[in-house]
């Protein structure tokens, strides 16, 4: 039976119902989405994706690191870090603003963060951002995933990213427009919810002007990785 007289258009409540108490406790979450090796064309290679959060229900501190490089050779190649602040702006979504910070491209460089994160219709767990460097370079990512369940411990997770720049960045190797994309897909055993190994495989391909300056540098503009990596979280 539906209350006669207005509903709050939120929660379908009787408008006059009065706002339910939010639950003040702090909780925190810690995921390791990706740490893997990879086997790309004979060369081995790690990486590794992770972040975690700390607060509220609508309010709290997320971090996050990325970063890759090569098995010999020993420091990373590439490592990033963010902090972020998170609002929950609806169930599913929260806007997220903070800096970001790149330690091993010479010179290291910071910039300003603008996102969005959270669950797009049927499931795509989404996490989008747009980067303003202490240059004024603009730049954005794009990260999805997707889990289908094919046991209650088998599951297989593809996964896009999409990088793009608004202006030509050449003493970092990025040229205007769509710069790269990797597809992935892994397929993991969670031997139990918070630990899974996993295989797969990752591609990556350049575009346009980023291509361009990295074939003029000798560099390879795809590759494809055969990796093996863990999840977990806790």
């Amino acid at each position: 039976m539906i209350p006669a007289g207005p509903a709050d258009p939120n929660s379908g409540a009787p408008l006059n119902w009065k706002k339910p108490i939010h639950d003040q406790q702090v909780h925190k979450f810690f995921l390791i989405d990706r740490l893997e090796y990879g086997d790309v064309d004979g060369t081995n290679n790690y990486l590794w994706d992770a972040q975690g959060w700390i607060g509220g229900d609508y309010n709290k501190l997320w971090l996050k690191t990325e970063g890759e490089g090569p098995m010999r050779g020993g420091s990373p190649e590439d490592t990033e870090f963010q902090a972020l602040y998170n609002r929950t702006i609806t169930p599913f979504w929260s806007a997220q603003a903070g800096l970001r910070y790149d330690v091993n491209p010479n010179p290291d460089r910071g910039f300003a963060v603008l996102g969005l994160q959270g669950l797009a219709p049927y499931w795509f767990e989404s996490d989008t951002a747009l980067f303003v460097s202490e240059d004024g370079d603009v730049s954005f990512r794009g990260e999805f995933e997707y889990e289908l369940l094919l046991t209650q411990r088998l599951i297989l997770q593809p996964r896009a990213e999409i990088n793009a720049s608004a202006q030509d960045v050449p003493e970092y190797g990025l040229g205007s427009g769509l710069n790269n994309t990797e597809m992935g897909i892994r397929l993991r055993y969670e031997i139990k919810r918070e630990f899974a190994p996993y295989i797969g495989v990752r591609w990556e391909q350049t575009y346009g002007e980023t291509k361009d300056i990295a074939q003029a540098e000798g560099e390879e503009t795809s590759s494809t990785a055969f990796v093996v990596g863990i999840r977990a979280w806790y």
